[in-house]
């Protein structure tokens, strides 16, 4: 057998290097791709390798929901067997098993969005970059569980329950897509989309040691507002490389969302490799004791910093001198607008509002005291964090900072109430730390920073400067080069 983490990190399958089930589901996505195109694996053993992975684990850890009936999923990758055959190429997902997060829509699929109100609520299209990955030749199985609407980077809900930790099978795996990297961590996906507004690509992957990447906002299309956008769509892998080659796909302007972002996608299909020696890393850490941290997170993030320099990077702390407080202020106005919005439909109902968990009518009720000047003040305040990275960013090539604030923690909490003595003061405080990067408008990667005394991981939030998402991803790929965490450390299940 081809070990695991030797499969993990490849890019490339050659001819007789897949011969059973375990081989095929420890491919890279690019591996995979290729010993697809070459006929190396058929997409029937492929899917039939993926399913009975998925039955094996998927009771334990409660990573994809709504799944497909099998017979139907074979029957589909026995047509794209056809196609290949006869020729036609669907694309580099060809064949590939994808589940999509249960927040985005898939055409005859359920999108429950975690919630009880819409258990039975069947897409009637694809959203454009779930209709993108369908082009690729992804075959949809089922779809990965989230938190209710997304909301708390903590992934349980009353439709499906909780999502455990591949690490321990116990804590939590972050979220909102925390199903989505837990199915990365456990080889049963090998690639997956993903969401973010409050860390949702990003806290996941470091709960999960695995890549999640949040796009500049408007790379990926993600709806018709013409409302400068907080949330992201964007793309999670086992390895930096997969993760190009999915944001290759999700990313491009499309005429129904207004705000998305011309340029060519297949930029992301270059290689990633190139020389950093002497660039300039400018260490957030925890803005100077502002952030509580748990114990440990700290020391491993800083230690986790030797992986730029052993490509070549200067790392030097940086105070930016922003009041972070007032930040949090503006986040605050920014999410219960947000929510207000979305919510008030459900929450004005009275047979529907005791359906909603009580993180979510507190959003949507603090909502109600936003007023014109508070999204002024907001507006005005971020324009000026937004400043304050411009004047970093001139002497700094990217900004790096934790992106937890404490370990993976039991599965039955649903958030941290104290951190180092220090309380909690909302449902999502324990995750201002990923508050910098949602507001600068950047592009941020997750890196995974390596494990807790206890086993569990860690990340380190990636920024570059606004629109800077392919070098982002070039500076992430080095630093996994160097460090190799997601590539050689699998959850104890699968060792």
């Amino acid at each position: 057998m081809v070990g695991a983490a030797t499969l993990a990190g490849g890019l490339s399958a050659g001819a007789g290097a897949v011969s059973g089930s375990l081989e095929i589901v420890n491919l890279s996505a690019m591996g995979l791709s290729a010993a697809i195109r070459s006929r190396t694996v058929s997409c029937r053993e492929v899917m039939q390798a993926y399913l009975a992975h998925i039955e094996r684990l998927n009771g334990q850890f409660n990573v994809i929901v709504s799944m497909r009936d099998r017979a139907v999923l074979l029957k589909e990758a026995d047509e794209a067997d056809i196609d290949l055959q006869q020729g036609r190429y669907r694309g580099w997902m060809h064949g590939f098993p994808h589940a999509v997060k249960d927040l985005a829509d898939a055409k005859g699929l359920v999108t429950t969005n975690g919630s009880p109100i819409f258990r039975n609520n069947v897409a009637e299209a694809d959203s454009v970059p779930i209709a993108r990955i369908r082009e690729a030749g992804a075959i949809f199985i089922g779809k990965t569980n989230v938190p209710e609407f997304g909301f708390g980077s903590q992934t349980y809900n009353t439709v499906f329950g909780a999502t455990l930790n591949p690490y321990d099978g116990k804590s939590t795996p972050g979220g909102s897509s925390g199903g989505a990297a837990a199915g990365l961590a456990l080889r049963m996906l090998p690639v997956a989309d993903g969401s973010d507004l409050m860390g949702s690509l990003r806290n996941p992957g470091a709960f999960c040691n695995v890549i999640g990447f949040r796009p500049t906002p408007g790379r990926v299309p993600l709806g018709d507002d013409f409302a400068e956008q907080l949330p992201c769509s964007g793309p999670m892998g086992r390895n930096v490389s997969d993760t190009a080659q999915l944001l290759a796909t999700m990313a491009g302007y499309d005429p129904s969302s207004p705000l998305s972002l011309p340029g060519d996608a297949e930029q992301f299909r270059a290689p990633l490799e190139r020389d950093w020696k002497g660039a300039r890393i400018g260490w957030l850490g925890d803005f100077d004791g502002y952030l509580a941290t748990e114990p440990g997170v700290m020391d491993l993030c800083e230690k986790a910093l030797a992986g730029f320099r052993a490509v070549g990077c200067e790392v030097e702390a940086l105070d930016l001198g922003f009041d972070m407080a007032s930040l949090w202020q503006t986040w605050l106005t920014f999410r219960h607008w947000i929510a207000r919005g979305r919510g008030l439909p459900l929450y004005e109902d009275p047979k529907l509002r005791p359906q909603l968990k009580p993180e979510f009518v507190w959003e949507v009720e603090g909502g109600a005291g936003v007023s014109a000047d508070a999204i002024t003040g907001a507006s005005q305040n971020r324009a000026k964090w937004y400043a304050t990275l411009l004047n970093a960013f001139e002497s700094f090539d990217f900004l790096v900072l934790p992106t937890a604030q404490v370990f993976p923690f039991a599965a039955t909490t649903h958030w941290p109430k104290t951190i180092d003595g220090r309380e909690m003061d909302t449902y999502h405080r324990w995750m201002e730390v990923v508050v910098p990067g949602t507001l600068s408008g950047c592009p941020v990667a997750n890196v995974p920073a390596g494990f807790s005394k206890n086993g569990l991981p860690m990340g380190l939030q990636v920024i570059g400067p606004r629109y800077e998402d392919f070098r982002t991803l070039q500076m992430a790929f080095a630093y996994e080069q160097a460090t190799r965490w997601n590539l050689n450390h699998l959850p104890p299940v699968l060792s």
